[in-house]
């Protein structure tokens, strides 16, 4: 198959980040990768953020290094062929065995060098300024396995040094989209891994450091304060079907739907994530009245948080996870 296991741990001269190993990465060459249909385009900026992702397959007890290839190669065919991509949207991939793989071509030699970064395909508006980490596996309600955890961390931990990313600037997939991803579960993690990846570059973080204030996922079957701001915000922003009662239910996911659609989001799926949010979660003034002000109230009632002055996207997000 050819190719080689590139040991990137070792910074190249003049990288003033680098402050944690890598782990090994197997390279494009190595895991037997398709060339890409197109250049793949370098931008002359680093990237100030790490996206993880997970790829949604069966949960595998196959650990084996083939079945890590065998994962890359599907993963490549799947983008290149089905979504007609120039290559694979990811930069890397873990599989449940604990290899890392390079994803797009030259990622990993962009990554060595620490100045540049490669245009992804794995998150719309984040591709030139995250760095994307596929983990194989589902993890909506199982935590992935040991071995791929330690080389997500060490992978993550080798990111921030080369690019002086904070360890704070690791985020879901979820933040940004309609989307479960990266699973109920392993975004729970997300606040020990930005904490272990701290302990890592010896930035030691604590209490709320770790938590990053975020857009809620809801979907149907929840129900709580939450998707009842969600109600009023959509009432607010001409579905005044909804009813206000706290439960997400079927014909609720419908108006959500329209919603979507109405705003050309990029999945129209009923789910309502970090790109259904700031469509829905527009300024408001106290007194000003209308179902937004009543979003706000059915917050702080169930959190006993004072409403601030004026809420705007910080303001949102910050009622929104004192809620959960």
């Amino acid at each position: 198959m050819g190719g080689a296991v590139l040991l990137a741990g070792a910074a190249l001269p003049g990288t003033a980040h680098a402050a944690a190993p890598a782990p090994p990465i197997l390279d494009c060459a190595a895991w037997g990768a398709r060339p890409n249909s197109r250049i793949v385009n370098v931008v002359t900026q680093r990237p100030v953020k790490i996206l993880v992702h997970h790829t949604a397959t069966p949960n595998v007890t196959d650990l084996s290094r083939g079945a890590a290839d065998s994962l890359a190669r599907g993963i490549q065919d799947f983008h290149m062929d089905r979504r007609g991509w120039l290559d694979s949207g990811q930069h890397f991939t873990i599989s449940r065995g604990g290899f890392v793989l390079e994803g797009r071509h030259r990622s990993l030699e962009v990554l060595r060098g620490g100045r540049q970064q490669v245009e992804g395909a794995h998150c719309t508006g984040q591709n030139f300024v995250a760095v994307g980490i596929e983990n194989e596996g589902t993890y909506t309600d199982t935590e992935p396995t040991g071995v791929l955890w330690d080389r997500l961390r060490e992978m993550c931990a080798y990111v921030c040094g080369q690019y002086g990313i904070a360890p704070t600037e690791i985020y879901g997939h979820r933040d940004f989209k309609d989307t479960l991803c990266p699973g109920d579960v392993l975004y729970g993690m997300l606040p020990r891994l930005r904490g272990e990846v701290g302990d890592a570059l010896g930035r030691r973080l604590e209490g709320s450091s770790v938590r990053a204030a975020s857009w809620p996922v809801l979907r149907e079957d929840d129900r709580g304060p939450v998707v009842r701001a969600a109600q009023h915000l959509l009432r607010a922003a001409g579905r005044t079907e909804v009813a206000v009662d706290g439960q997400f239910s079927a014909p609720m996911a419908e108006s959500v739907r329209r919603f979507q659609a109405d705003h050309a989001t990029e999945e129209v799926n009923g789910i309502i994530g970090g790109e259904s949010w700031p469509l829905l979660a527009a300024p408001v003034r106290a007194g000003g009245g209308g179902e937004a002000e009543q979003a706000v109230e059915a917050l702080v009632a169930s959190s006993s948080t004072r409403p601030p002055s004026t809420v705007g996207r910080q303001e949102w997000m910050a009622l929104l996870t004192a809620a959960r």
